[in-house]
């Protein structure tokens, strides 16, 4: 699965078909990617099936190609391995010079999988659904286009934990705390932990702050402003509008992602890397 819009994603996508044709392997595009191959004689599915048609998914891109390609993945099974042709890649984490080696190695038998849990979202309206959505970053209450402040309740495993004015939640994963949930000054969250974070967004209190919580959790918000119809979104995908009076339920998703990462993944040198810690490194004796 590749990114449209970016050449850098093509020259990629060129050179990985070479390199897995040498191995011997059959290489199936979903539709979208193939088209921006303007190759013929490729072997084409639908983005919806190729999890089903493949034992490896490999998506070149950004970490947006990522999350798109978890959503419709995540329930086939199936390992999901990135090549980083965006801006930050936390999730696509094979650079595209280094395709033979690290993909090699993982094509031999050499890497680790890591499960990555998603969320659920449900809208009621009235006690009727308008609207539902996954993400395996964040589902983010949100202002929309306008700039107000929004007023909802939180409840946690059906107990009340407060009513808020601010511009808006982000629910995230342990995947989307270094995205999102990080920028709105939320907690870096080690991505085997089985929990989730609710961020305020510029709350209208400074005592409120972030909340971790266990990630079978039930988060249920009452949308309690009627100025505006705040949105919902699943990793920033466009999501309902919503009302005075509307249900937000989030929970975790039944299915997990498989994540393939190549051998010498670090967690803490990618966030070195991408966050710009520094990289002084003390003796062990020190």
């Amino acid at each position: 699965m590749g990114r449209p819009g970016n050449i850098g994603v093509v020259d990629t996508l060129e050179y990985l078909l070479q390199f897995l044709e040498g191995r011997g392997l059959k290489v199936i595009f979903d539709e979208d990617t193939a088209s921006l191959m303007e190759r013929p004689g490729l072997q084409v599915c639908s983005r919806a099936m190729l999890g089903e048609a493949c034992d490896l998914v490999i998506v070149v891109g950004g970490d947006g190609s990522f999350l798109h390609a978890a959503r419709s993945l995540a329930r086939f099974n199936k390992p999901v391995l990135g090549v980083n042709r965006g801006r930050l890649g936390f999730l696509t984490d094979v650079s595209p010079d280094k395709i033979d080696t690290k993909i090699g190695a993982v094509l031999d038998g050499d890497y680790a999988i890591e499960q990555r849990f998603l969320l659920s979202m449900e809208v009621k309206s009235a006690g009727n659904p308008i609207g539902e959505g996954i993400a395996l970053n964040d589902i983010v209450l949100h202002a929309g286009k306008s700039v107000h402040m929004i007023e909802f309740e939180l409840y946690i495993e059906g107990q009340f934990v407060y009513r808020q004015r601010s511009d808006g939640l982000i629910i995230a994963t342990p995947t989307g705390s270094t995205a999102y949930a990080l920028s709105g000054g939320g907690p870096i969250m080690h991505p085997r932990l089985d929990a989730m974070v609710l961020v305020p967004m510029h709350p209208h209190t400074l005592s409120s702050r972030p909340i971790v919580v266990d990630a079978n959790s039930e988060i249920k918000l009452l949308i309690c402003t009627d100025e505006i119809c705040p949105v919902v979104s699943c990793d920033a995908q466009t999501g309902p509008a919503l009302r005075a009076g509307d249900w937000v339920y989030v929970n975790k998703h039944p299915f997990k992602l498989r994540v393939i990462h190549p051998p010498g993944h670090d967690f803490y040198e990618a966030c070195r890397t991408k966050l710009g810690w520094s990289s002084h490194l003390t003796s062990p004796g020190d």
